[in-house]
């Protein structure tokens, strides 16, 4: 047990623990705070927060509502970890339709998007849009290859994001991607 640690103190830390990460589960915090699982379930009813999947569920609600800014068509692959404003994946099944008929290969706007929307997906905004892009296919994507985007974001100034995306099939890399992201504030949208 952590001692002396009152339970205005142990609760303030469970907030900013969960805060920081969403994902952890009542046995992370009853480590991290050096108490039971059952005090940290107390503490979580008290303050009124929900549990773990709960809270994945609001976080994966939170993104997708977010991307619902973009065009449909973007919508590309499945996010599978996100931390706003840090770093995100996604993951993209090759079908049929994405391909070209006679080679079977994955026709480049599929990947692109994929990356495109995880680099917006990333950025802590409403709306966001991509300012430019410099990108690179590193060899060609087949029909049944799943693609794992990998975002991080690698600067930021202002409302500019700077974002490298890798894709990769298994441990090959197939696409990277730089993508310059604009957080558009209230005032500009509306004009």
């Amino acid at each position: 047990m952590k001692k002396g640690l009152s339970k205005v103190t142990r609760q303030r830390l469970l907030q900013k623990y969960i805060s920081g990460n969403p994902f952890l589960t009542d046995e992370d915090l009853s480590h991290a705070l050096e108490v039971s699982i059952q005090t940290v379930r107390l503490d979580r009813t008290e303050l009124k927060i929900p549990e773990m999947r709960k809270r994945i569920d609001q976080v994966a609600h939170k993104v997708y509502g977010r991307l619902r800014s973009l065009e449909r068509e973007e919508l590309v692959g499945e996010l599978v970890d996100l931390e706003i404003n840090k770093y995100g994946v996604s993951i993209l099944n090759i079908t049929e339709e994405m391909t070209l008929k006679k080679t079977r290969i994955a026709r480049g706007h599929h990947i692109f998007a994929q990356a495109n929307s995880l680099a917006v997906a990333l950025v802590d905004t409403e709306v966001a849009l991509t300012g430019t892009a410099k990108i690179s296919y590193k060899r060609p994507v087949y029909k049944d290859e799943k693609v794992v985007a990998k975002a991080i974001i690698t600067r930021k100034k202002g409302n500019k994001y700077m974002v490298r995306v890798s894709s990769k099939v298994e441990e090959e890399l197939v696409f990277t991607g730089k993508y310059l992201v604009f957080a558009i504030t209230e005032e500009v949208q509306h004009h």
